[in-house]
């Protein structure tokens, strides 16, 4: 398992993510973790993160613990 910082500049608002820290086992799957709606992506409507996985922005922190599980670490929240 591996960190990486996502980021995302699609959506800057305020009560908006900008970053978060996760788990992953490659930047594929890296990209396809949302802060927002249990993980999944919406193409419609309000949405706290990007729209898709295309508009992540993927860097290789390094290797996780053992004992930490694929999904969110830690995430930046700008709250309105």
């Amino acid at each position: 398992m591996n960190l990486y910082l996502i980021s995302q500049t699609e959506n800057n608002d305020y009560d908006t993510f900008d970053s978060v820290v996760v788990a992953a086992a490659s930047s594929k799957q890296a990209a396809n973790i949302s802060p927002t709606y249990h993980g999944d992506f919406r193409a419609e409507g309000y949405t706290s993160w990007c729209r898709s996985p295309e508009a992540v922005d993927v860097k290789y922190i390094g290797k996780a613990s053992p004992t930490i599980k694929a999904g969110i670490v830690l995430a930046s929240y700008n709250a309105g």
